[in-house]
Order: C-alpha cells, then sequence, then structure tokens
C-alpha cells in the first residue's frame, strides 16, 4: 500500500475555511452590486493564454513572476498575472460585439511567482473595472469615484486617492534627455512609499545624472496644495514641443474634484508612477485613511496603446484593479470582517425522522422570506444540535416537536440571548425571526 500523501498547500497559495470564504464572498457580492449601479457590466477569460499574449507588454519583473510552461501539445501557455492584459486580448476578438464605450468589470484568479508577504500571495483575487473606447477625463474621474465609493461600499471606511499624469513625466523625462530609460527610472520612483525619498536619490544617481536626479525628486515631491502641484509639475515638464493636454486633463479634474469638495480624498501627487509602461494618462493609487501603511489596495490608470498589441485600431481606456486578499487583510485587522462561518439564519432542529417532510417544507417558507434556513439532518440529542449552531455562528433555532406539529405551532429561540418564543404559528415565528435577524 502506497504512504499516505501530506496534505500541504503550495507556498504562497492557501486554503479558505468557511468564516473567511463566506465574507470574501459577501464582499464580492457588494462590490458586483456596486459597479453594476454605474452601468458596468460582468465579463470572463480564460486562466489560462498563451504566454505571448500575455507577455507582450509586462516587461521586467512582471515576465520573471509569471507561471509559464509547456502545455501537453506543446504549446508555450501561462496562467494570467493580471486581469488587463487578458481584457486587452479580449476587446481585440469581441471589437464588433461590443457596444462602445464598454464598462466591464471582472472578479477573478491570477497568479505570481513573487514573494510572498502581509496580504501578498502568489494565487490572488483580483477585481478590475474599466471602460474603454473614450478617452475622456469623465471617464478617468468615474473610476476614481468608483473607487472611493465602493470602498466605502464594503465597509473600508474613508479613502486618500493619490494620482497624477504619466503624460507629464514622460514629458519631464524626454526634456532631461532620459526617454530610453523611462522603464527603469518609472521603477525606481514606483518604490518610492516602501523605500523612501533617500533610497530612491540613490538608486537614480546610480541610473541617471545627479542634476537629472534632483530635478526628478523636485517633480515628484507634492506642493502645499493640489494647484500647487499642478504649477510645479506643468513648470519643470514644460515644453515648446507638447500641446499641454496632460496639464488640461488633470485641472479639469481638479476643478470637478473641488466643486463635488473631495480635494481631500483626491490628491495630486507626482509620485504616483504605475511601475508597468502601459499606462499613458492619468494613474492612481488608494489608501485608507484607517490603514495607510497597508499600502495601495486599490490602483490602477488610462492606457492609450494596450489593445494595439492585438488590433490596428488602438482603443484607449482607464480602468482600476483592488487586490481583494491584501484589501481583506486590512479589513480584518481594522475588524471590520464578520468571521461568522456561517451564512444560515435558522436552524430546523430534528426531533422526529416522522416529521422530515414537514421540516422542509418549514425550511421552504422560511427561505421564500429571503431567510437562509438549513434542517439539521439527524435526529440527535438537543445539546448536540444546538453545538452545531453555535460553530456555524447561526443565530435561530425552529424547535418542533410532535406536540407542536399536532397543535399547528412552533418554538422559535434566539441562540444569542437564549430568549424563547413559544406556541407560535408559522407566521409569526416568520415575523419574529425577520425582527430579530433585522432584515
Amino acid at each position: 500500500m502506497a504512504g499516505i500523501i501530506q496534505p500541504k498547500v503550495l507556498k504562497g497559495f492557501r486554503d479558505f475555511l468557511p468564516q473567511m470564504e463566506i465574507p470574501r464572498r459577501k464582499l464580492i457580492r457588494a462590490l458586483e452590486d456596486h459597479f453594476t449601479s454605474y452601468g458596468y457590466v460582468p465579463i470572463d477569460t480564460p486562466v489560462l493564454e498563451y504566454a505571448e499574449v500575455l507577455l507582450s507588454k509586462g516587461g521586467g519583473e512582471t515576465d520573471k513572476q509569471t507561471y509559464r510552461f509547456n502545455d501537453h501539445g506543446g504549446r508555450d501557455v501561462a496562467l494570467r498575472f493580471d486581469l488587463t492584459v487578458p481584457f486587452a486580448r479580449y476587446v481585440a476578438a469581441h471589437r464588433n460585439e461590443l457596444s462602445i464605450p464598454f464598462k466591464r468589470y471582472h472578479i477573478g484568479k491570477v497568479w505570481r511567482g513573487e514573494n510572498t508577504q502581509r496580504g501578498r500571495y502568489r494565487e490572488f483575487m483580483q477585481c478590475d473595472f474599466d471602460v474603454i473606447g473614450t478617452d475622456s477625463a469623465a471617464a478617468d474621474l468615474e473610476i476614481m469615484l468608483m473607487m472611493a465609493a465602493g470602498l466605502r461600499a464594503i465597509g473600508a471606511g474613508e479613502t486618500r486617492i493619490r494620482f497624477s499624469h504619466r503624460g507629464l513625466f514622460n514629458q519631464l523625462l524626454e526634456k532631461l534627455g532620459l526617454e530610453g530609460k523611462t522603464a527603469e527610472v518609472l521603477r525606481i520612483v514606483d518604490k518610492i512609499g516602501k523605500i523612501g525619498a533617500g533610497e530612491v536619490r540613490i538608486l537614480l544617481g546610480e541610473l541617471v545624472g545627479k542634476e537629472e536626479t534632483e530635478t526628478l525628486l523636485d517633480f515628484i515631491t507634492p506642493a502645499e496644495d493640489n494647484r500647487e502641484t499642478l504649477k510645479k509639475m506643468a513648470a519643470l515638464a514644460w515644453s515648446e514641443e507638447k500641446d499641454g493636454s496632460a496639464e488640461v486633463r488633470i485641472k479639469t479634474i481638479l476643478d470637478a474634484v473641488e466643486k463635488m469638495q473631495l480635494h481631500h480624498n483626491l490628491v495630486l501627487d507626482p509620485s504616483i508612477t504605475r511601475g508597468l509602461d502601459y499606462y499613458t494618462g492619468i494613474v492612481f493609487e488608494t489608501f485608507l485613511d484607517d490603514m495607510p501603511s497597508l499600502g495601495s489596495v486599490c490602483s490602477g490608470g488610462r492606457y492609450g496603446n494596450l489593445t494595439g498589441l492585438f488590433m490596428k485600431e488602438p482603443v484607449s481606456g482607464v480602468g482600476a484593479s483592488i487586490g481583494l486578499d491584501r484589501l481583506m487583510a486590512g479589513l480584518e485587522e481594522l475588524g471590520r470582517i464578520d468571521n461568522a462561518a456561517s451564512g444560515t439564519d435558522i436552524l430546523i432542529l430534528m426531533l422526529d425522522e416522522a416529521l422530515l417532510a414537514r421540516y422542509q417544507i418549514l425550511a421552504h417558507g422560511l427561505r421564500q422570506d429571503g431567510l437562509a434556513a438549513e434542517v439539521y439532518p439527524e435526529n440527535r440529542k438537543l445539546g448536540a444540535q444546538f453545538k452545531y449552531a453555535e460553530a456555524k455562528g447561526i443565530p435561530l433555532a425552529l424547535i418542533v416537536g410532535s406536540e407542536e406539529n399536532e397543535a399547528g405551532t412552533v418554538n422559535l429561540k434566539d441562540l444569542g440571548s437564549r430568549e424563547s418564543f413559544n406556541g407560535l404559528s408559522f407566521e409569526d415565528a416568520r415575523g419574529k425571526a425577520l425582527e430579530i435577524l433585522g432584515k
């Protein structure tokens, strides 16, 4: 007989017990409802794609972290490392079937072979939402407002969205003669929140000249408010050869933000660059006010040429991505995750197997009122059945024995307060259950 296989899980991968999977599913449902309220529709794509599709625009660290292999047919394939590149391929494949502008959301697993840390795993859930087919300030602003409102909807509290414009940053690099080192400079600047300005100065100094380093550091350092920051960015990046469209885009967004009195929540921060080089316009990262140390929980930006890799006609888009696992780690630390192990509202106790049909009829009636009900499957001692309800976090129990069945009544027990409501009609018991549960 073969030896017993150890039931181990790969590093960076996890099993989810009900007390974590249930709140995660609730969070996902809340986000889906939120996206739908803005007119966004769901899509899905394969988890496995041709490697040439996924690696067409990642570059650098992304290529190194991608799970890539030859399948049984000898094809060079890879697991998706984000939901953006598959979306670009999706748009190119279905361009004539989509109504433009096209608003989508996509929630699914992605894989990256990176070092694990708090809230970061090698298999994790991402939640993306994009609008493509329009290059407008309205779309840029809507995505950022959706980010903030969506996080509030799931109990994350108030947020600080830090945004900038890659066009102005790229314009500065050209002015400094550094356009050939754009990717390297972006990746260094993108680390400033983790390693600090001092370390960024050292790394930039090793890559570019001292004068260029100081100019870059001056550019990425915010001023006292959004307007002053924009004025400094525009002055440092100014060029006679450029049309000023990036500056105009930021100004348009700032005008709207100020009229909506959200200038404290949307902050112009030129150090936000996003390391991936397919971003061409507005870029942003989102931080929880109650836990800024967690880092960005939702980020993204505008990409003007991503779909151009898959079709002759480039399609501009703007979108954001929420790292659900990272976000949930933060919400759990803040005590905002309900770790109840069950979604069941009422457990119908099994007192008499001859009443099995009656129990199922009662359960069906409760479900019609929007209550989650389950019937305990065995005629065991009441203590064992109550213990089961306690272990699953079920708040209510419905008790019907032979006497109650003959009398046409039921007993309802609040398992939290231990209060019992006996001799109720089924209709009264349903009403009392809805009242206790606040539904």
